[in-house]
């Protein structure tokens, strides 16, 4: 287990090499990187969840308007990317045009240049959204409407530069086995829909000719069925695989309070290194969690240990983590509600940041020391 260890460090050695060659992010600007590159610097993250997601609005969910304040809060921290779920329904027209409504589709805009503005990456999708039919019956309408709303998204972002990432849908899945992969016939369905969302993208040129894409599996789960029969549209090198990682389940749904021991700290490598090499096996660009995290149930030392190590392993791996945040609920970080804006688990936050740090240096972090050993971390701070 220890030469295995060493290996996963000087693997993160090796990607601090290729991060420092990184430079900021620059309006309008595709640098000449790959897939493994690209998502080392995309670091650790943090979902601005159940909000723009919400219905039938920002504030539907019980979440305020989004700041400006929030998002520097987020940078100050030391995460360097921002996932923002928009559930897309709600504002769109009838068919055949599906018009976005273009008041919304500017709310989103504003929020993503919040995220630029402080050099972190930008990642939007659509997200609970009713046209995605996992059947026989609904695939023609779901896939052409999923195009279509693309298309729109596409063009309105199509001169930003690649710290904007494109999400083609998220937790897409049938109610047949849902969260451990669905069925064939539903996972075959998907492939169509990435595959039209990718195309649309693509067609409408610009930067989106080269932009990075994410592509989640069914539901977004890390089962093996789940990451083996998703297809890479065309085969396209600059497609990222999306997963959801909620491990162990006990942290994030209930069932479990503590978590730290050498088994714990086991079960997560042994889980992680199955996910990246199925990532791998399918020659994709590389691989994203865009969700995992604890609960308020669990106690607060636990979730701190958890916190770092996660992001710490997952990163080793080539694999970004973006914390699901959801603001007044059981996940949520940040205070979105205080003035000034402040976090409800500093300690938490911290801890994601450092395990991150721990295996490759984050280039807005707060401490961009390199540390000697994954475990040689500073005291958690609350």
């Amino acid at each position: 287990m220890k030469r295995f260890r060493i290996i996963f460090i000087l693997l993160g050695i090796t990607l601090l090499g290729s991060c420092r060659l990184l430079a900021q992010g620059t309006p309008g600007v595709m640098r000449d990187i790959n897939a493994k590159q690209f998502v080392c610097d995309m670091a650790v993250g943090w979902n601005l969840g159940n909000t723009l997601d919400a219905s039938p609005g920002e504030t539907g969910w019980g979440n305020p308007v989004t700041t400006p304040e929030m998002i520097d809060a987020v940078k100050t921290m030391g995460f360097k990317t921002v996932r923002i779920p928009v559930t897309w329904s709600h504002h769109v027209g009838p068919a055949p045009d599906y018009k976005i409504d273009r008041a919304w589709l500017d709310r989103v805009e504003a929020i993503v240049n919040y995220v630029l503005k402080d050099g972190m990456y930008a990642i939007v999708n659509t997200h609970h959204d009713g046209w995605v039919k996992l059947t026989a019956e609904g695939q023609a309408q779901g896939t052409n409407e999923a195009a279509i709303v693309w298309a729109q998204i596409a063009d309105r972002f199509k001169d930003y530069g690649d710290y904007l990432i494109f999400e083609t849908l998220n937790e897409p899945r049938q109610p047949v086995n849902e969260w451990n992969g669905g069925t064939p016939e539903a996972r075959a369905i998907l492939n169509s829909y990435h595959l039209a969302a990718v195309n649309a993208i693509r067609a409408t040129g610009g930067n989106n000719a080269r932009r990075f894409i994410m592509c989640a599996t069914h539901a977004a789960t890390p089962s093996d069925e789940a990451i083996n029969d998703l297809v890479i549209p065309n085969n396209d090198p600059r497609i990222l695989v999306s997963i959801h990682t909620y491990y162990p389940g006990g942290l994030a749904y209930g069932g479990q309070t503590n978590w730290g021991t050498d088994a714990d700290k086991a079960a997560v490598r042994r889980e992680l290194d199955r996910e990246a090499k199925d990532i791998a096996a399918k020659g994709a660009g590389a691989g994203v969690i865009g969700e995992w995290g604890s609960t308020s149930h669990v106690d607060l030392e636990s979730r701190v240990a958890h916190a770092e190590y996660y992001a710490e392993q997952a990163r080793l791996r080539g694999m970004p983590s973006i914390w699901w945040d959801n603001g007044n609920g059981d996940f949520g970080l940040l205070n979105r509600r205080s003035n000034p804006v402040s976090w409800r688990w500093p300690a938490i936050a911290q801890a994601i940041v450092r395990g991150a740090s721990n295996a490759v240096t984050i280039a807005n972090g707060p401490d961009q020391t390199k540390q000697t050993t994954p475990n040689s971390s500073p005291a958690q701070r609350q």
